[in-house]
C-alpha cells in the first residue's frame, strides 16, 4: 500500500512516499481505508523525535483520518466493513493507505459530513473539548481566553467556548486572523503582535482577568497570560507551537491561586478509548447543527506532504490542513 513513511529521525526531510506492507490486524482493532488524515503540529515533533511518543523506525505518522472500515476484528460490534468512520491514532499511522487502530477509539461519522473535514475532527476538537470541559471545567458565564486562536485546535477552543456558554477572547498576530476568530464567534479580538496580551484583557474583563487560558503556543504569550488570568483561573497547556516552553513563577501561583493544568488529549485517549469515542460522538451532532465547523485551509496529496508540514511550520495556516490517500 501507498504510505509516507520516516526512516528515520531529525527532521520532515526524511519523509518519503513508498509501497509498504499493509499493518497486521490485532485483537479488538479495526482496519480503515483512509481516504483523508488531519495534519497536527505534533507530526512535525515526531518526525524530528521531540515529541512524547517515539514509534520503532521506520514509522508512519498521521494522528487523524477519516475513511471507511475494511476489517474487525472479534470484539468489535459498534461499526461493521463498510461503515464511513473517523478515528484518533495515538502512535501514528494515518499516512496510509489503511490504518489499523484500536476498535474502541473509532467513531461512525454522520451522514452529513464529507472525509475531508472529518479528518480534521478527532484532534482539534477532541483536545478542545477534553481541555474545556474536563481539564478546565469551563463554566457558563465564565471568559475564555484562546491563544493562537486561529490553528485548527483554537478554531475548535473558540467553538467549543461558546458552546459551553462562555465568553470568548481570541489572540492571534494578524488583523487577516482576527478577522476569522471573529467568523467562528470569538467575542474579543486581541492582536498580539500590535497590542500589549496583559493589558488589552485587563482592559476587557475590568481588571479582573480571565477565567481560563488556553494555550497552545506557549513562550511569551504564555507570561503574559500569568499577568492577565483572574482569580482561581485555570491555564491550559496544550503545546508549545512557538518552540519556546516557558516557565511560571510560583508565587504568581500563590498570590493568585490559579492553576496551571497540563492536557494531553493523545494519552489519555490511548488509556480511555472509550471516553474518547463517547466525548467525539456527543460533539458530532453540533457539525451537524452548524454550531461546529472544521475550517480547512488547504488539501495536499500525500506526496505533496513535506509541504504542508513546512506550512505547520511557518504557521501561516488558518485552520486546518488535511492530505488525501
Amino acid at each position: 500500500m501507498k504510505a509516507l513513511i520516516c526512516p528515520e529521525l531529525g527532521s520532515i526531510e526524511n519523509l518519503r512516499v513508498a509501497d509498504i506492507g499493509s499493518p497486521k490486524l490485532g485483537n479488538g482493532q479495526v482496519r480503515i481505508g483512509v481516504h483523508a488524515a488531519g495534519i497536527n503540529f505534533p507530526d512535525i515533533l515526531m518526525a524530528e523525535g521531540k515529541y512524547q511518543v517515539k514509534p520503532e523506525l521506520p514509522f508512519v505518522p498521521g494522528l487523524e483520518c477519516s475513511g471507511e472500515v475494511l476489517e474487525v476484528a472479534d470484539g468489535v460490534s459498534h461499526v461493521k466493513m463498510g461503515d464511513r468512520v473517523l478515528a484518533f491514532a495515538r502512535r501514528g499511522g494515518a499516512f496510509a493507505a489503511e490504518c489499523v487502530v484500536p476498535g474502541q477509539i473509532v467513531t461512525p461519522m454522520p451522514d452529513g459530513m464529507d472525509f475531508i473535514h472529518a479528518a480534521a475532527f478527532p484532534v482539534a476538537y477532541g483536545t478542545a473539548h477534553f481541555a474545556l470541559a474536563h481539564r478546565g471545567q469551563l463554566q457558563q458565564g465564565e471568559t475564555l481566553l484562546v491563544l493562537g486562536a486561529t490553528g485548527g485546535v483554537g478554531i475548535a477552543a473558540i467553538e467549543i467556548g461558546k458552546l459551553l456558554g462562555a465568553r470568548v477572547i481570541a489572540a492571534a498576530g494578524s488583523v487577516e486572523k482576527l478577522e476569522v476568530a471573529k467568523q467562528y464567534g470569538a467575542d474579543e479580538v486581541i492582536n498580539y503582535r500590535a497590542e500589549n496580551l496583559r493589558d488589552r484583557v485587563k482592559e476587557l474583563t475590568a481588571d479582573k482577568g480571565v477565567d481560563v487560558v488556553f494555550d497552545p503556543v506557549g513562550g511569551e504569550a504564555f507570561e503574559q497570560s500569568v499577568r492577565c488570568i483572574g482569580w482561581q483561573g485555570r491555564i491550559l497547556v496544550i503545546g508549545f507551537a512557538s518552540g519556546d516552553i516557558p516557565k511560571v513563577a510560583t508565587n504568581m501561583i500563590l498570590v493568585k491561586n490559579f492553576s496551571v493544568i497540563g492536557v494531553v488529549f493523545g494519552e489519555h485517549s490511548w488509556r480511555y478509548p472509550m471516553e474518547t469515542r463517547e466525548r467525539l460522538t456527543n460533539l458530532l451532532p453540533s457539525v451537524s447543527a452548524g454550531d461546529l465547523n472544521p475550517r480547512v485551509h488547504k488539501v495536499y496529496p500525500v506526496e505533496e506532504a513535506k509541504a504542508a508540514l513546512m506550512e505547520i511550520q511557518k504557521r501561516s495556516v488558518i485552520g486546518k490542513l488535511v492530505l488525501t490517500l
